[in-house]
């Protein structure tokens, strides 16, 4: 399945995207699920069930919103691709990269990515964001896959001067509507297997990063093992997994977004988020 986070007419819903058509789902299971952290935290039972009398809506006309607005957690993992670790100048390390960042700076589909208007350094970086279907603390490598409930494209949008203010990354992203997520998160078994799926970011058109998660250096198994070492994992918490090479700030000379810019960011088989980058 395909599952969303919308508005339809000022109302916030929820439900299962087929083709060009949205079922609302959230309306015929709001008694059980107010939204679809709570429908993943109960393993997704009776969704597929609700599509037949669900409400359906032509997907041009929903307004997307993060596909989880309010998870617990959102975990980013940084020099994730070997590219890019080399292109930044980090050392090899032995453990992921960790940050954090909050629910109140994402964005969803179509919406504006904003360029604050304390900096310029606005940089793209695209992601697999992986939900969290199943809590768990200490999880093992190899059950870390069951896990999963589903994948997402993600820009986890830099503001670089910010991040580089000193070594902790958390100013420069949490500002407000700069990590977009969506349009759906699908489940593991309409993906399939992750190694072989490409992920492309294009900004106005032109290929600016291309990499396949086979090029990851902690792959997903591996990154959900080391978080719930350090955090009890919740339904509904996010792992964004990182970026390939190819950003922004390491272009000579260094490439930044910029209003009326279109940056678009895509997964082999999930789909394409796509924002405008607008100023505040």
């Amino acid at each position: 399945m395909r599952l969303s986070t919308v508005t339809l007419a000022g109302r916030p819903t929820w439900g299962v995207v087929e083709g060009d058509t949205f079922h609302d789902t959230g309306a015929v299971l709001a008694a059980r699920y107010p939204d679809l952290k709570s429908a993943v935290t109960a393993g997704l039972e009776g969704v597929a069930e609700a599509v037949a009398s669900a409400a359906t809506t032509p997907i041009s006309e929903v307004t997307w919103l993060p596909v989880i607005p309010n998870p617990d957690k959102i975990i980013c993992v940084g020099l994730n691709y070997e590219m890019h670790r080399k292109e930044t100048g980090r050392a090899e390390v032995e453990h992921p990269t960790i940050f954090g960042r909050y629910a109140n700076s994402q964005t969803g589909h179509l919406a504006p990515i904003v360029r604050p208007k304390v900096s310029t350094h606005l940089d793209f970086e695209g992601e697999l964001a992986v939900i969290i279907g199943k809590p768990g603390r200490y999880i093992s490598r190899a059950d870390a896959m069951d896990h999963v409930a589903g994948y997402a494209c993600y820009n986890d949008g830099s503001i670089r001067d910010f991040q580089y203010h000193t070594h902790q990354f958390t100013p420069g992203k949490n500002f407000p509507d700069t990590g977009a997520f969506g349009p759906w998160m699908m489940t593991p078994d309409e993906l399939g297997p992750l190694p072989e799926l490409r992920l492309q970011t294009r900004l106005n058109g032109v290929v600016v990063q291309d990499a396949t998660f086979a090029q990851m250096i902690f792959d997903i198994a591996r990154q959900i093992e080391y978080c719930s070492s350090f955090t009890r994992l919740e339904a509904g918490d996010v792992i964004v997994s990182g970026t390939p090479g190819g950003v922004g700030a390491k272009r000579n000379p260094p490439l930044w977004m910029k209003p009326g810019d279109v940056v678009e960011v895509e997964i082999d088989r999930l789909g394409t988020l796509r924002n405008m980058v607008v100023e505040e």
